[in-house]
């Protein structure tokens, strides 16, 4: 195996390495039927309508890991923040420097388009990317926040809001 690789932009000829990596992710994390991504979907909302960008570490002429990240808002700095929604890499090729390089391309964009921070989660049982992300990159743990989650009924239950509100005189 080599240990020369490559950070690149990931491109449309990239959706079926993309989902694979994705699947593998969904795998590592003891969830593999909770990637519920499709060669199309990621077509359409990476490529088309560009909601998540990818980046992929590419060795030996093959995708090995894959950040994928988003841009978002902070109303406390005013200015946008780049937030990675999930960073792989192939077991075999880690600890070669890929998590590194995949921070210092993230790093680089953040810089380009005035973030003001790079956030992203972490499994609380993932030991070797916390210690990753704390003792090589000087991550702090935001423990005083917790994480919130709306799925698909939840979003769907929050339309009787919206009537809620228009009997209430809302102007929505």
């Amino acid at each position: 195996m080599s240990t020369k690789f490559h950070i690149r932009p990931a491109t449309l000829e990239d959706v079926d390495s993309i989902l694979q990596l994705i699947v593998d992710l969904a795998v590592y994390e003891k969830a593999p039927d909770a990637a519920q991504a499709t060669p199309e979907l990621l077509r359409t909302n990476l490529f088309e309508k560009q909601y998540a960008h990818a980046l992929l570490a590419i060795s030996d002429g093959r995708p090995v890991g894959l950040a994928l990240y988003f841009f978002n808002y902070s109303t406390w700095t005013g200015r946008p923040g780049l937030y990675l929604e999930d960073l792989y890499v192939a077991p075999e090729y880690r600890k070669i420097g890929l998590g590194k390089a995949f921070f210092g391309e993230l790093g680089k964009i953040a810089k380009e388009t005035n973030c003001a921070r790079i956030d992203w989660s972490v499994l609380k049982w993932n030991q070797p990317s916390i210690d990753f992300y704390e003792k090589k990159l000087g991550a702090i743990s935001m423990s005083e926040w917790m994480g919130m989650r709306l799925e698909e009924d939840g979003i769907d239950k929050l339309q009787s809001f919206v009537l809620e509100a228009r009997t209430l005189g809302s102007t929505t």
